[in-house]
């Protein structure tokens, strides 16, 4: 079973039509799982019409939790804790939004009236696509275990890929390249890096790329609405020329994409076009990129 995420760097790029395009390409082909790991936002769902099989509670960190019968009011427990989450009322409480659940109260409470639970931080879904199974998640406000939530989608992809014989896991990554990118690309087959010729496009495309090399984690980049500013579209195949990395395919603007979007499909599914057609060769990029290793042919696989 291989594993690619496709990843931006930033928000807008396209990313998340890009991988719902692939995926149309890769299901005629193979067995697919999807994962969307933009878990504070997810949007795959939009354009896949997803129907839901099963939601999970997910536990993120623990909070601290003051049992007012042991209280006794001294106080230690509001000056040590950093984040103001103590409220010193009668008995003693605690702000469930501002604790980080580092234990400090808990370990210089005299009473040992503080204890950690462990607090739904989130729930994730596995729901039937026509593509294949979607494995998606929704973090509660307030929570920052955004990239445990995405481990906990890749467990459980991976699970159920390896139950069904899945031959591929493509993911929607989050934008930007903090925890929950890096749980989304560490160990993955490939990154597909879609970009955009605008300045914070190639900004952060350095960025992602620099992620990516750090995890050892193969990349390709893919140029999208490449002709609104062909100066910046130049950097950019410049920059990916030093760095060593392929610019595998340019996707020129096209206003099906955002007409496909408000229907609610993918774009290679509302017809052929500029955008279609160099999606279409971007998955053949793709699919050999990915198995270009292996010495079993992947030709006539089916779903």
């Amino acid at each position: 079973m291989k594993q690619m995420a496709v990843l931006s760097g930033k928000g807008g790029t396209g990313k998340t039509s890009v991988t719902a395009a692939l995926a149309t390409l890769a299901a005629k082909e193979l067995r697919l799982v999807l994962v969307d790991s933009d878990v504070d936002a997810a949007n795959l769902e939009l354009v896949l019409s997803p129907a839901l099989q099963t939601t999970n509670e997910f536990i993120g960190a623990k909070q601290a939790i003051i049992n007012g019968d042991l209280c006794s009011g001294c106080g230690i427990c509001h000056k040590v804790c950093r984040y103001d989450a103590i409220v010193p009322d009668e008995p003693y409480k605690v702000d469930d939004i501002r604790c980080e659940g580092c234990a400090a109260c808990l370990y210089q409470c005299p009473n040992e009236a503080i204890r950690m639970e462990s607090v739904a931080a989130g729930r994730w879904h596995r729901s039937d696509t026509r593509f294949g199974m979607l494995f998606h998640a929704y973090l509660y406000p307030d929570q920052e275990t955004t990239g445990l939530l995405v481990s906990e989608l890749r467990t459980q992809s991976q699970a159920w890929g390896n139950e069904h014989n899945t031959d591929l896991i493509m993911a929607d990554g989050p934008p930007g390249i903090g925890c929950p990118v890096i749980a989304t690309c560490t160990g993955m087959d490939l990154a597909l890096i879609v970009t955009e010729p605008t300045v914070s496009g190639i900004h952060d495309l350095k960025r992602i790329l620099a992620t990516t090399d750090h995890f050892g984690v193969p990349a390709l980049v893919c140029i999208n609405k490449v002709d609104i500013n062909p100066r910046r579209a130049d950097e950019i195949r410049a920059f990916c020329e030093g760095w060593g990395t392929e610019v595998a395919v340019e996707i020129p603007f096209d206003r099906a994409v955002p007409e496909a979007m408000v229907s609610g499909i993918p774009v290679t599914e509302y017809g052929d076009g500029l955008a279609s057609n160099a999606i279409g060769k971007l998955w053949q990029i793709v699919k050999q990129y990915i198995w270009r290793d292996d010495s079993q042919s992947r030709e006539g696989k089916t779903r």
